[in-house]
């Protein structure tokens, strides 16, 4: 993997994470990685590297997956288990309206590898699962071929291991499960994934893109990372936008970034917008004006009940009908669950009927019944499926309000088939 150091990047410059990105459609090759990027710095011995982790906390990353939980806290806990660790790459992208981290398995996975590789050396790892959704057949072969391509260059053992289609597999006790012979389904008795995870040892369970941005902060530094995005919430971050807009797809961001702005980047509204859907399915439905007005940034979004989550954010169009769409996303939600407490087993199937009773307008006695419902589920479940589909549906109660009342008198002003899609792209 020898090769010349290439220069250092402008630090405000975008894209980092896509710069690699063949117009083509084609995976960018380990000799193209290499001739945009440079080689990553050697490993040292094969204890875990707390300058390494030192590196990853200077830069202030955070998880790029829907927690937000600080990278560098993570990657020492790990390191301090005092026992060799394990390494899960996490691009189980579950989230059907999500495609970023797609994007970087399919397009250009070696940077995902040198992620692995960086979390690798600074938790003192040898072994690397890389978790791929078993109908992505692009990005299953391109990671396949990468892996290849390096060889056993990089000192480590990756294994590709395909992910059941399912919204709840992608949660990191799941893959745990699951790479230990077990059901894609979370866990929620300790200990944990980084104090006892796969084989019983300490494990790293990172998403696709957050490893992306180690790669490039090992290279370059954290002052090079937090040149782009804010204090507190440093760097760029790829968004998946979809819905009503001219140009949907995925983008890579400064943190910060108001709403408004990417709207224009994907050639604004192809139809006037009611609302927004920002985090995914397990997000939170905005007001166009307000969210519009917003910066795209965790603070920023707090105050509306609101979080970057997934950062898939949907264009609603004001001629849709945002009950229908949440009575369907409220329904793939509690289809979806691991089923395995009350609250989802029984309380997200009861909130379900109950919209889609609504969403038909053959009923006025389900509005006053949801909103106790909802406080009945909320912070009860044993995971985090239940609060996440709580949080989507009473914002659409709020948002949707008006058209909630129209569904109680027995009419309804949206048009058109189903917007929101309910199940990842098969093949993408």
């Amino acid at each position: 993997m020898a090769a010349r150091r290439r220069p250092v990047p402008a630090p405000g410059a975008l894209p980092r994470l896509l710069a690699a990105v063949r117009s083509d459609g084609q995976a960018v090759s380990l000799a193209e990685h290499l001739h945009r990027h440079g080689p990553l710095p050697a490993r040292r011995g094969r204890e875990p590297d707390l300058a390494l982790v030192q590196l990853v906390e200077a830069s202030g990353l955070r998880g790029r997956g829907g927690a937000s939980f600080p990278t560098g806290r993570k990657l020492r806990a790990v390191a301090s288990a005092g026992r060799r660790a394990v390494v899960v790459v996490n691009g189980a992208e579950g989230e059907p309206i999500s495609s970023k981290d797609h994007v970087l398995l399919a397009y250009d996975p070696h940077l995902v590898l040198d992620g692995a590789a960086v979390a690798a050396a600074a938790v003192g790892a040898r072994d690397v699962f890389v978790a791929v959704n078993a109908d992505a057949s692009t990005a299953l072969t391109a990671v396949e071929r990468a892996i290849a391509e390096r060889a056993n260059a990089d000192r480590l053992s990756f294994r590709v291991v395909a992910v059941p289609d399912r919204f709840v597999a992608g949660e990191e006790t799941a893959l745990v499960n699951l790479l230990n012979g077990g059901p894609a389904k979370p866990i929620f008795t300790p200990p944990r994934p980084y104090e006892r995870g796969v084989r019983d040892a300490p494990t790293l369970v990172q998403n696709t893109e957050t490893l992306a941005h180690l790669a490039l902060i090992a290279r370059y530094g954290p002052d090079w990372f937090r040149a782009v995005g804010t204090r507190d919430e440093p760097g760029s971050a790829l968004v998946t936008l979809k819905g009503a807009v001219h140009r949907p797809g995925v983008y890579e961001i400064p943190l910060g970034l108001p709403l408004r702005d990417l709207l224009a980047w994907a050639g604004g509204p192809r139809t006037p917008i009611s609302a927004y859907l920002i985090g995914g399915y397990f997000g939170t439905w905005l007001a166009a004006a307000p969210a519009e007005s917003t910066s795209l940034l965790d603070a920023d979004l707090r105050p509306n009940g609101a979080s970057l989550g997934a950062r898939a954010i949907f264009a609603f169009p004001e001629n849709a009908c945002g009950i229908t769409e949440t009575a369907r996303l409220a329904r793939y939600l509690a289809d979806e669950s691991a089923r395995q407490c009350g609250p989802c087993l029984r309380g997200l199937d009861a909130v379900a009927k109950a919209l889609e009773h609504l969403a038909r307008a053959n009923t006025k006695h389900e509005e006053p019944r949801l909103p106790r419902w909802l406080d009945e589920i909320a912070g009860r479940g044993a995971c985090r499926h239940p609060d996440g589909a709580v949080r989507l549906v009473r914002s659409a109660l709020h948002v949707f309000a008006d058209e909630c009342a129209l569904h109680v008198r027995g009419s309804c002003t949206g048009s058109g088939g189903p917007l929101l899609p309910t199940r990842a792209r098969t093949g993408r």
